[in-house]
């Protein structure tokens, strides 16, 4: 008799990761930014949906990523993490070197919350200037019902 095998729970499931990353690319087009890439990791990390529009810079991919990926490891949003370490750079490249690179303390990366106020994921854009990656991230969440770990005021 063979063993079942069962799936893994998913609280932030691939249709509401695409929902973030459209509502964030047309805040996108609605700002008339540069081009985007946009990055809906789960809470381990890992890579649920990601679109990345034609124009991007090479490494906007790894960026996207590393701003959720950042959000994630401390449990704040980029811009908490940018503004609380600010003058501590060797606490960042440590991060940074930790995660094999994969920690970037920036606006634009957003933890996503569920209804019970837990982190379920992280949303992470780049493109733009990180201001508008951050407004872009959060018109993504807002777009798909979910509200944001993030303090836009933490600088």
């Amino acid at each position: 008799m063979a063993a079942e095998v069962y799936s893994l729970a998913t609280p932030l499931p691939l249709e509401r990761a695409r929902d973030i990353v459209r509502g964030a690319l047309a805040e996108g087009r609605r700002r008339e930014l540069m081009p985007l890439t946009v990055c809906v990791l789960d809470v381990g990390g890992n890579l649920i949906a990601m679109e990345r529009e034609d124009g991007c810079g090479v490494a906007r991919l790894e960026v996207a990523q590393g701003k959720a990926y950042g959000a994630l490891s401390l449990g704040i949003g980029g811009r908490t993490i940018a503004g609380r370490y600010k003058g501590r750079e060797a606490f960042l490249n440590a991060a940074a070197a930790a995660t094999a690179g994969r920690f970037v303390a920036a606006p634009g990366g957003v933890l996503v919350l569920d209804g019970n106020g837990q982190a379920v994921g992280a949303v992470g854009v780049s493109g733009d200037v990180s201001d508008e990656d951050e407004a872009a991230a959060l018109a993504g969440l807002s777009a798909a019902g979910l509200k944001a770990g993030v303090d836009p005021a933490a600088d």
